[in-house]
């Protein structure tokens, strides 16, 4: 049982953020070690003193920040994974394509399996802001490739993938299966010699129906990120939009101080 800490009935912190402060110090001090499960909330409330509703707010608190996760029938438990570090300036280096990874593949090795699941590849003629993003007229069809990554069955990120037609007819780009090094080893192959990428990342709440694709706590926020890449002629080549589980990344970046 967790060494007991009485809630502060004099301090302006309510007694649900206390009592989260209190569990979120117990899981970094190691007292409750990944995997873990948390005191049931009767156990809680014995333990606290406090209604079952607080103990509620407190639970929900470290489950919104990707602390803690629930498990029906069980119980809740402390985050088992460490989060997936994006190595920005890595991931989408040549090298891992030719070892044939494609770049989230890269990124998860060590963390666990990483597989994609309910994929559907077509063409499309895109929107207004993605032929902007392309930069092509609105003649101009898409292969949109849509996904869901998951790491050790665990959904952490949804990604819909747009290359133009005349770059993607005939290839494994349009299949299921890419291929080794992904959509970007398959574009490479066309000829169009990728020389970097542009980002951008915003951050907002997720639809509904995004939190149920990626089994999202209510009030878990959501990182959105545009991509575009572009070969050597200066030709944007792909777009990719994707939306991440806020909890379960750590994004990083290198640049050079010169």
């Amino acid at each position: 049982m967790l060494p007991l800490r009485l809630v502060d009935r004099s301090s302006d912190v309510p007694a649900f953020r206390q009592i989260a402060e209190h569990l979120r110090g117990a899981i970094r001090a190691g007292e409750l070690a990944p995997g873990d499960r948390l005191p049931s909330e009767t156990e809680l409330m014995a333990h606290y003193g406090v209604a079952r509703m607080t103990v509620r707010q407190a639970l929900a608190e470290l489950k919104s920040e990707g602390i803690a996760v629930a498990e029906h029938g069980r119980g809740v438990f402390v985050q088992s994974r460490p989060p997936v570090r994006r190595l920005a300036s890595d991931r989408f280096a040549r090298r891992h394509r030719d070892r044939g990874l494609a770049a989230f593949s890269a990124e998860a090795e060590g963390l666990g399996v990483a597989r994609v699941d309910q994929l559907e590849v077509g063409r499309e003629k895109p929107d207004e802001r993605l032929r902007a993003l392309l930069g092509v007229d609105a003649r101009t069809k898409v292969v949109a490739r849509r996904r869901r990554y998951l790491l050790d069955e665990e959904p952490v990120e949804l990604a819909q993938s747009y290359v133009p037609v005349d770059i993607a007819d005939g290839t494994p780009i349009e299949q299921a299966d890419s291929g080794p090094g992904g959509i970007y080893a398959r574009i490479e192959e066309q000829g169009y010699r990728l020389a970097e990428f542009v980002e951008e990342i915003s951050s907002r709440m997720p639809t509904p129906e995004e939190r149920r694709r990626l089994n999202l706590s209510a009030g878990e926020p959501a990182l959105v990120l545009t991509r575009r890449a572009i070969d050597t002629d200066g030709r944007v080549v792909e777009v990719t939009d994707t939306v991440k589980a806020a909890s379960r990344y750590v994004l990083e970046y290198r640049f050079p101080a010169e």
